[in-house]
């Protein structure tokens, strides 16, 4: 008896397969980029715009007769990195305590935790920064940079609480049963069991959340804490650049994004398994 030929699935559709292609996704991200470039270049030409991208490199580096020196730029892009990850770890710990509280069966622990949600994600970001900058601050002594840490933490966990939650979830409640048959507690299974489990789940949604505290941090600018939207804004002011410095904050801020999407990219090819 013969056997059979393994299936081969249909290909789709070439207008289907032209739009899923990698080309056709560079072309158009080119064409909307050079788009908007040339909107911005039209508009600043009617205005009698004077271009000066020779003075950006400055604001990178500069060499004087002390040596190499980092410009504004480099200088805020640290502080950025530094204050958005001191925001993502609080945040990272807090969610994960929440998403727990949720998830523990407990009445009291569960009200705590949606209270807590409603509250966070039914605030602006904006108002929510200025209620620990003008009213937390004052009361428990948290000066401009720590106020926007911590509403960076609590407004970002209150979204990672849901993703822990969600990848937890999606760990097969064999898992547990598992875990309790080899005599676990509820503990130990969420420490040797059930979290390292739920990592692959939670993965890309925990990407975009980093991301997002990236460019949440932006905001906190509007209370004069040192970081990369801040120094632009004080670049502008001295040299009137705003379309150079705008510009060229944008470009940094999509290449920390785009390197922090294919370094954890690569980590979640490592965690994926074949289903």
């Amino acid at each position: 008896m013969s056997t059979p030929p393994p299936y081969t699935p249909p290909k789709p559709p070439f207008l289907v397969r032209l739009f899923d292609g990698v080309l056709l996704s560079v072309m158009l991200y080119v064409a909307v980029i050079g788009g908007i470039v040339y909107v911005a270049y039209n508009g600043s030409q009617a205005m009698g715009y004077n271009w000066q991208w020779y003075r950006v490199p400055q604001y990178f580096y500069r060499l004087t007769d002390d040596g190499f020196q980092w410009g504004e730029i480099m200088i805020g892009l640290v502080k950025t990195l530094q204050l958005s990850a001191t925001a993502f770890g609080i945040a990272l710990a807090l969610g994960l305590l929440v998403a727990l509280l949720r998830l523990s069966g407990l009445l009291v622990g569960s009200a705590v935790a949606l209270v807590f949600l409603e509250i966070v994600r039914n605030t602006p970001l904006l108002v929510l920064l200025y209620l620990f900058y003008y009213v937390l601050g004052p009361i428990f002594g948290l000066d401009r940079y720590w106020a926007s840490i911590l509403c960076l933490a609590v407004y970002h966990a209150a979204l990672i609480s849901e993703i822990f939650r969600a990848a937890i979830n999606a760990v097969p409640k064999g898992q547990w049963e598992a875990a309790k048959s080899i005599g676990m507690g509820q503990a130990q299974a969420y420490r040797y069991i059930v979290l390292p489990q739920s990592v692959r789940f939670m993965l890309p949604p925990m990407t975009g959340e980093a991301v997002n505290m990236i460019k949440s941090s932006a905001i906190v600018s509007v209370i004069a804490v040192a970081e990369l939207t801040t120094m632009g804004r004080n670049i502008i002011s001295d040299t009137y650049m705003s379309f150079e410095i705008w510009f060229t904050i944008a470009a940094v801020y999509m290449a920390v994004t785009l390197i922090l999407s294919i370094g954890v990219s690569y980590v979640e090819k490592r965690y994926a398994h074949p289903e």
